[in-house]
Protein backbone atom coordinates (compact mmCIF):
# COMPACT_ATOMS: atom_id res chain seq x y z
CA UNK A 1 0.00 0.00 0.00
CA UNK A 2 1.26 3.19 -1.02
CA UNK A 3 2.58 5.55 2.05
CA UNK A 4 -0.12 8.16 0.80
CA UNK A 5 -2.65 5.66 2.30
CA UNK A 6 -1.54 5.12 5.32
CA UNK A 7 -1.48 7.81 6.62
CA UNK A 8 -3.45 7.58 10.78
CA UNK A 9 -3.54 11.08 11.77
CA UNK A 10 -6.16 13.57 10.46
CA UNK A 11 -3.02 16.31 9.28
CA UNK A 12 -1.56 13.66 7.69
CA UNK A 13 -4.60 12.61 5.57
CA UNK A 14 -5.38 16.42 5.02
CA UNK A 15 -1.71 17.18 4.32
CA UNK A 16 -2.37 14.14 1.76
CA UNK A 17 -5.13 14.90 0.31
CA UNK A 18 -4.16 18.66 -0.16
CA UNK A 19 -0.53 17.54 -1.99
CA UNK A 20 -2.99 15.50 -4.08
CA UNK A 21 -5.58 18.14 -5.10
CA UNK A 22 -2.40 20.37 -5.97
CA UNK A 23 -0.18 17.78 -7.97
CA UNK A 24 -3.54 17.12 -10.47
CA UNK A 25 -3.72 20.41 -11.35
CA UNK A 26 -0.46 21.49 -11.05
CA UNK A 27 0.65 22.78 -14.40
CA UNK A 28 3.76 20.26 -14.54
CA UNK A 29 4.77 17.34 -16.80
CA UNK A 30 4.28 14.18 -15.35
CA UNK A 31 7.81 13.34 -14.72
CA UNK A 32 8.23 16.03 -12.19
CA UNK A 33 4.71 15.43 -10.83
CA UNK A 34 5.83 11.62 -10.31
CA UNK A 35 8.96 13.30 -8.67
CA UNK A 36 6.99 15.66 -6.05
CA UNK A 37 5.26 12.24 -5.13
CA UNK A 38 8.21 10.39 -4.18
CA UNK A 39 9.61 13.41 -2.61
CA UNK A 40 6.00 13.85 -0.67
CA UNK A 41 6.07 9.85 0.27
CA UNK A 42 9.55 10.08 0.95
CA UNK A 43 9.38 13.27 3.71
CA UNK A 44 6.46 11.18 5.11
CA UNK A 45 8.47 7.90 6.00
CA UNK A 46 11.12 9.88 7.12
CA UNK A 47 8.79 11.56 9.82
CA UNK A 48 7.94 8.60 10.54
CA UNK A 49 11.84 7.49 11.23
CA UNK A 50 11.55 4.47 8.69
CA UNK A 51 14.73 6.24 6.99
CA UNK A 52 15.51 3.17 4.70
CA UNK A 53 11.83 3.44 2.97
CA UNK A 54 12.47 7.51 3.19
CA UNK A 55 15.81 6.76 1.17
CA UNK A 56 14.49 4.39 -1.53
CA UNK A 57 11.73 7.28 -2.22
CA UNK A 58 14.20 10.14 -2.31
CA UNK A 59 16.44 7.80 -4.71
CA UNK A 60 13.52 7.59 -6.94
CA UNK A 61 12.72 11.46 -6.80
CA UNK A 62 16.49 11.99 -7.64
CA UNK A 63 15.92 9.66 -11.09
CA UNK A 64 12.96 11.92 -12.31
CA UNK A 65 13.78 15.68 -10.86
CA UNK A 66 15.22 17.73 -13.11
CA UNK A 67 14.58 20.75 -11.78
CA UNK A 68 18.00 21.92 -9.66
CA UNK A 69 16.60 23.45 -6.84
CA UNK A 70 14.17 20.86 -6.36
CA UNK A 71 17.05 18.13 -6.16
CA UNK A 72 18.53 20.04 -3.77
CA UNK A 73 16.21 19.77 -1.14
CA UNK A 74 15.30 16.26 -1.69
CA UNK A 75 19.41 15.24 -1.42
CA UNK A 76 19.52 17.70 1.56
CA UNK A 77 16.66 15.20 2.84
CA UNK A 78 18.96 12.53 2.70
CA UNK A 79 21.58 14.31 3.92
CA UNK A 80 19.34 14.53 7.01
CA UNK A 81 18.75 10.71 7.36
CA UNK A 82 22.72 10.17 6.78
CA UNK A 83 23.08 12.79 9.73
CA UNK A 84 20.50 11.16 11.82
CA UNK A 85 22.45 7.55 11.23
CA UNK A 86 25.82 8.94 12.42
CA UNK A 87 27.33 8.35 8.82
CA UNK A 88 28.71 11.67 8.64
CA UNK A 89 31.08 11.04 5.12
CA UNK A 90 27.94 10.37 3.84
CA UNK A 91 25.78 13.13 5.09
CA UNK A 92 28.92 15.43 3.79
CA UNK A 93 28.50 14.57 0.41
CA UNK A 94 24.58 15.34 0.11
CA UNK A 95 24.90 18.01 1.77
CA UNK A 96 27.43 19.38 -0.75
CA UNK A 97 25.99 17.77 -3.55
CA UNK A 98 22.55 20.12 -2.18
CA UNK A 99 24.55 23.22 -1.94
CA UNK A 100 26.03 22.66 -5.41
CA UNK A 101 22.60 22.71 -6.84
CA UNK A 102 21.70 26.04 -4.51
CA UNK A 103 24.12 27.90 -2.89
CA UNK A 104 21.92 29.75 -0.96
CA UNK A 105 20.82 26.95 1.82
CA UNK A 106 21.82 28.05 4.93
CA UNK A 107 20.66 24.79 6.57
CA UNK A 108 22.74 22.61 4.65
CA UNK A 109 25.81 24.76 5.71
CA UNK A 110 24.34 24.75 9.07
CA UNK A 111 24.52 20.92 9.31
CA UNK A 112 28.08 20.68 7.74
CA UNK A 113 29.30 22.92 10.37
CA UNK A 114 27.41 20.99 13.20
CA UNK A 115 29.40 17.81 11.48
CA UNK A 116 32.70 19.06 11.76
CA UNK A 117 32.26 20.74 15.18
CA UNK A 118 31.13 17.63 16.42
CA UNK A 119 34.06 15.46 14.96
CA UNK A 120 35.85 18.64 16.09
CA UNK A 121 34.92 17.73 20.15
CA UNK A 122 35.27 13.81 19.20
CA UNK A 123 39.14 14.83 18.05
CA UNK A 124 39.44 17.31 21.57
CA UNK A 125 38.29 14.52 23.34
CA UNK A 126 40.65 11.99 22.18
CA UNK A 127 43.76 14.76 22.78
CA UNK A 128 44.18 16.09 19.47
CA UNK A 129 43.99 19.44 19.67
CA UNK A 130 45.48 20.03 16.47
CA UNK A 131 43.07 18.07 14.37
CA UNK A 132 40.33 19.54 16.71
CA UNK A 133 41.18 23.16 16.17
CA UNK A 134 41.35 22.35 12.51
CA UNK A 135 37.72 21.13 12.20
CA UNK A 136 36.70 23.68 14.57
CA UNK A 137 37.94 26.72 11.55
CA UNK A 138 36.19 24.45 8.87
CA UNK A 139 33.00 24.63 10.94
CA UNK A 140 33.49 28.43 11.34
CA UNK A 141 33.80 28.83 8.05
CA UNK A 142 30.20 27.01 7.06
CA UNK A 143 28.83 28.86 9.88
CA UNK A 144 29.62 32.05 9.19
CA UNK A 145 28.37 31.84 5.08
CA UNK A 146 25.10 30.39 6.69
CA UNK A 147 24.31 33.63 8.94
CA UNK A 148 25.86 35.65 6.11
CA UNK A 149 22.23 34.29 4.44
CA UNK A 150 20.65 33.87 7.30
CA UNK A 151 21.41 36.73 9.43
CA UNK A 152 18.47 36.42 12.17
CA UNK A 153 19.42 32.96 12.86
CA UNK A 154 22.22 30.45 14.88
CA UNK A 155 22.25 33.19 17.36
CA UNK A 156 24.11 30.68 19.70
CA UNK A 157 26.62 30.00 16.27
CA UNK A 158 27.40 33.60 16.61
CA UNK A 159 27.90 33.58 20.26
CA UNK A 160 30.60 30.77 19.99
CA UNK A 161 32.10 32.46 16.80
CA UNK A 162 32.73 35.30 19.12
CA UNK A 163 34.03 33.61 22.15
CA UNK A 164 36.19 31.71 20.63
CA UNK A 165 37.83 34.20 18.25
CA UNK A 166 36.57 32.85 14.82
CA UNK A 167 35.06 35.89 14.02
CA UNK A 168 35.19 39.34 14.94
CA UNK A 169 32.04 40.50 13.45
CA UNK A 170 29.33 41.89 15.95
CA UNK A 171 26.47 42.12 13.80
CA UNK A 172 25.99 39.82 10.75
CA UNK A 173 23.12 41.68 9.16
Amino acid sequence: MPRTQRNDNFIDKSFTVMADIILKIMPAKKQAKEAFAYYRDGMSAQADGEYAEALDNYHEALKLEEDPYDRSYVLYNMGLIHTSNGEHDKALEYYSEALELNPRMPQALNNIAVIYHYQGEKEKESGNVEAAEGLFDKAADYWKEAIRLAPNNYIEVQNWLKTTGRSQIDVYF
